[in-house]
C-alpha cells in the first residue's frame, strides 16, 4: 500500500469510520422502516408511496438554502448537528412501539424531518472533503467512501431482515438511530482546523441560491450529468416505494429473504468501488460518467421477473450487475462536480446538485404509489426499471462523450456583479 495512500491519513480515517457506522445505520433502517410500514402497520401501496417521498421531500423543501447556509458555517459543526438530531428522531420509533403508541404518522413525521437533518448532513459532508484530503485525493477518497456504502448496502439490508424476525422492525430502528449517534462521536475526533468560511457580510439569500444553479446549469457536462441522476433517481424513486411490496406480496418473500435479496446490489458496488480506481485509468473518468450506466443500469430490468425459484436469481444477478454501475458512476460524477468548483461556491453547488437528483425522489415515490394502485406491484416496477435505464441517454448524448478525463484544477471563480 503506498504511502500516499488516505489509509495514512488519520482525519480522513475518523470520516471513513464514521461514514461506515452512519451508512450501516441508513441502510438498516432503508429495510427496517419500509417493513415496519408494510408488515406491522399494513401500509397500502399509496402509503408506501408517501413514505417513500417523506424520506427525500427536504431535498425539495430546503435543499437550495441549505447550501447558503452551509457555505456560511463550518461544515463539520453541521454534520454533527445533523447527526445528533437524527439519532434522537429515530430513537422516537422504538419508544413509541415499547409505549404501544406507534402509528404511520409518526413515522411519516420522523422520516420527514431525518430527511430535513440529512439535507444539511450531505450538503456539508460532500463539501467538506475537498478541505480535508485535497483535491488531487477526491477520486480516492470518493471511491473509499463509496465503498463503505456498498459494504453497507449488503450488511445492512441482511442483517435487518434477520434482525427484524428476531426483535421486530421498530426495534431495528435502533440500530439505525446507533449509527447516526456512533458517526458524530468519530466526527468529533477529527483533529483537522477547518477553515473560517468566507464572510458574505448580508449577502441576500436568494441571489447565493442563484449562484449556486447557475454554476450547475452553465457547465453543460455536469448539467447533463445532474439531468441524468436526476432522472434515474425519479424512477428508483418509484421503484423502491413498491419493491418491498413487490417483494412480500407478490413473490411471496419472508423479511431475512428481503433483506438478503436487497443486499445483492451491495455486492456488485463493492466491486465497483474496489475497481473503480483502475477502471477509471484504463478507460478515463469523465467516460466511465456515460459508458458504464449504458453498460449496466438495463440490468435491472430483471428485477420485474423476480418469482419463486431460480427466477430469483434473475433478480438478484440485475442488482448485482446494476449495483456495480451505480456505485462507478456515482464515483466519477460527484468527483467531476467537486474538482471543478471553486471553494467558496461547493455547499451552493452540492446543495444545488441534490436539490435536482435528490429532489425528484419524493416525486417518484408518489408515482410508485400511483402506478402501484393502478397498474399493480409488477406492472409499476416494469416502469419503474425501464425509466432507470433511459435514463443513461442523458449522459450518452453529451460533452462527456468526447471527454476521457476529469479536469485537475477548479474552473475560474468569476464573480457575477
Amino acid at each position: 500500500m503506498r504511502r500516499g495512500s488516505l489509509f495514512f491519513h488519520a482525519d480522513f480515517r475518523r470520516l471513513w469510520a464514521g461514514d461506515t457506522a452512519s451508512q450501516l445505520g441508513t441502510t438498516v433502517g432503508y429495510t427496517a422502516i419500509p417493513l415496519l410500514a408494510a408488515v406491522t402497520l399494513a401500509a397500502t401501496p399509496f402509503e408506501m408511496g408517501l413514505l417513500t417521498a417523506a424520506q427525500t421531500l427536504a431535498f425539495l423543501l430546503i435543499g437550495l438554502p441549505a447550501g447558503v447556509w452551509v457555505d456560511r458555517l463550518r461544515r463539520r459543526r453541521v454534520m454533527l448537528a445533523a447527526d445528533f438530531t437524527r439519532f434522537a428522531l429515530l430513537l422516537s420509533v422504538p419508544l413509541a412501539w415499547w409505549a404501544g403508541v406507534l402509528t404511520l404518522a409518526q413515522l411519516l413525521v420522523v422520516v420527514l424531518f431525518v430527511g430535513v437533518a440529512t439535507v444539511f448532513f450531505d450538503v456539508a459532508y460532500q463539501s467538506y472533503l475537498p478541505s480535508l484530503v485535497g483535491r488531487e485525493r477526491l477520486l480516492e477518497g470518493n471511491a473509499k467512501l463509496q465503498a463503505v456504502q456498498s459494504v453497507a448496502g449488503i450488511a445492512g439490508p441482511s442483517g435487518a431482515g434477520v434482525l427484524i424476525q428476531l426483535v421486530t422492525a421498530a426495534n431495528t430502528v435502533l440500530v439505525t438511530a446507533v449509527g447516526y449517534l456512533a458517526s458524530a462521536l468519530c466526527l468529533l475526533r477529527i483533529r483537522a482546523v477547518e477553515p473560517e468560511p468566507e464572510r458574505t457580510g448580508h449577502a441576500r439569500l436568494l441571489p447565493q441560491i442563484a449562484e449556486g444553479l447557475r454554476f450547475v446549469f452553465s457547465d453543460k457536462p455536469l448539467r447533463a450529468s445532474v439531468a441524468c441522476t436526476a432522472t434515474a433517481n425519479l424512477f428508483n424513486g418509484a421503484f423502491t416505494a413498491v419493491e418491498v411490496l413487490f417483494l412480500t406480496r407478490t413473490v411471496g418473500l419472508p423479511p431475512a429473504a428481503v433483506g438478503v435479496l436487497l443486499a445483492a446490489g451491495g455486492t456488485g458496488g463493492i466491486l465497483g468501488a474496489i475497481v473503480a480506481g483502475a477502471l477509471f485509468r484504463r478507460i478515463g473518468h469523465a467516460r466511465a460518467i456515460w459508458l458504464v450506466p449504458l453498460l449496466t443500469w438495463p440490468a435491472h430490468l430483471l428485477v420485474p421477473l423476480a418469482a419463486p425459484g431460480w427466477r430469483l436469481g434473475l433478480a438478484a444477478t440485475g442488482l448485482v450487475v446494476c449495483g456495480f454501475g451505480i456505485i462507478v458512476y456515482n464515483v466519477a460524477s460527484v468527483s467531476y462536480r467537486q474538482a471543478i468548483c471553486p471553494d467558496r461556491l461547493l455547499g451552493r453547488m452540492n446543495a444545488s446538485a441534490r436539490f435536482v437528483v435528490w429532489g425528484t425522489i419524493p416525486l417518484g415515490g408518489l408515482l410508485g404509489g400511483a402506478l402501484g394502485e393502478g397498474l399493480g406491484l409488477r406492472g409499476a416496477m416494469w416502469v419503474a426499471v425501464a425509466g432507470e435505464a433511459a435514463s443513461a441517454l442523458w449522459v450518452v448524448c453529451s460533452p462527456l462523450r468526447h471527454m476521457r478525463d476529469l479536469p485537475t484544477e477548479a474552473k475560474s471563480d468569476s464573480r457575477a456583479a
